[in-house]
């Protein structure tokens, strides 16, 4: 596509996504299919665009306005993803010298809101945690995300699937923590690969594969997924249950077990049972109280752990919108612990950042749910062979009582976790 061509249909997709009225993804995937004459490169370029964009969002809205034109073409220019002479060859002159003054600024001297490029209700909840860090990991959101894949330990071994991407050219590096893990850098396309194809690899960030160990799942056992989504955790605890026992994936939402489906199929398991729920006290979740042996709550939260990956959520996610996520997480987590039998294992996780949807829920329950006893993360990692596995954690006397994951520390998304033992 000539390089003027290409850069209207980014100022395009820009304007679509600024709209902020469904996910970015979603955005972009329907621009895609409504485009198909779009080659790899170009949806690259396009995709790379729109995230740069909305990734700092902040910093071009304060340099758009010195510029001309539509304002969607100026942060289009700013953010556009590819070669430098390329997207030049696409500008006009006073484009040109606009953008040359632009780049001459250094963002360093700028306010810092224009250098973290956070609203300002997300800002100060995040230096209350993190101090000094709060520097690296606004950097961190602001760089984009890796691909980490999880090694299927049913039917494949990790060197085996190193292999294969090493004689397509792709390095893949055993991930720092979980044993199922590689990580790739770049966003080469994997759904050709045999082992892809055969399941012997899904895409997982190492963080989820955590969640899915803290878990620990035994084989024979009745487990619950209590918020599965797509299934990726569940993927990964049904394998580590060796395909035996009984693997139940809830979810209100029909449309996103149904990505499950062929996900699973992959896999080679067949000790999953998708099931679709009205509400966490549905009929088919009370005839199981008290019958399970573990039970997983990946609860419904604001997302901002995956900022690098989803930068829209920032500016789509509010302080109203997390309060009302944490009455709808405390009411999840207390519905599902009624499953469990005594001795039985609870995790409640999130790939939220903030402590009012974290440390806060399982503060809670833990005080009113006395039949439920803090178990430490660190030490549940440790004894699971998981390296530095203290340096996972924070919170309690022993600083291991939750899995707490950063971004700039961890290179993972953002997560938590808190876990139980009924007694």
């Amino acid at each position: 596509m000539h390089p003027k061509a290409l850069l209207d249909v980014c100022s395009e997709l820009v304007r679509l996504s600024l709209k902020f009225d469904h996910p970015t993804d979603a955005i972009v995937a329907k621009f895609f299919r409504d485009n198909r004459g779009l080659g790899p490169r170009e949806r690259a370029t396009l995709s790379g665009t729109v995230y740069t964009v909305l990734r700092k969002k902040l910093l071009f809205d304060h340099f758009a306005p010195s510029g001309s034109g539509p304002k969607e073409r100026r942060l289009a220019i700013l953010g556009f993803y590819g070669p430098g002479d390329f997207l030049r060859s696409a500008l006009t002159d006073q484009e040109k010298n606009w953008l040359d003054q632009c780049e001459k600024i250094n963002v360093a001297d700028l306010m810092e809101r224009h250098r973290h490029n956070l609203p300002e209700w997300l800002v100060q909840p995040l230096k209350d945690q993190l101090g000094d860090e709060f520097w690296p990991l606004a950097e961190s959101l602001n760089l984009g995300a890796g691909l980490d894949l999880r090694v299927n330990a049913l039917n494949a071994k990790r060197a085996d699937v190193q292999k294969e991407l090493a004689l397509a050219g792709i390095k893949a590096v055993n991930t720092p923590y979980s044993p199922w893990g590689l990580r790739i850098a770049g966003k080469p396309t994997l759904n050709k690969f045999e082992g892809f194809i055969k399941g012997a690899f899904e895409v997982q960030d190492e963080g989820s594969q955590l969640l899915a160990m803290l878990l620990d799942a035994k084989r024979g056992e009745m487990v619950v997924d209590f918020c599965a989504g797509a299934g990726g955790k569940t993927l990964a605890i049904g394998a580590g249950m060796r395909s035996t026992g009984r693997l139940y994936a809830f979810d209100t939402s029909p449309h996103r077990l149904d990505a499950l489906k062929p996900r699973l199929a992959r896999s080679g398991l067949s000790n999953v049972h998708p099931a679709a729920i009205a509400h966490e006290r549905d009929d088919r979740v009370k005839r199981l109280a008290g019958k399970i042996d573990r039970v997983l709550v990946d609860a419904p939260c604001s997302g901002l752990g995956t900022l690098r990956r989803n930068p829209d959520l920032k500016w789509r996610q509010n302080l109203g919108l997390v309060a009302d996520l944490a009455v709808t997480q405390a009411a999840i987590l207390q519905s599902a612990a009624r499953l469990l039998k005594p001795g039985g294992r609870l995790v409640y996780a999130t790939c939220s950042m903030l402590v009012q949807e974290n440390e806060a829920i399982a503060q809670a329950f833990s005080e009113s749910n006395p039949e439920f006893a803090p178990l430490e993360a660190g030490e549940v990692l440790s004894g699971l062979k998981v390296a530095d596995a203290a340096k996972l954690c924070s919170g309690g006397e022993t600083g291991q009582r939750y899995l707490r994951l950063w971004p700039h520390r961890h290179h993972t998304d953002g997560f938590f976790a808190a876990v139980w033992q009924k007694i």
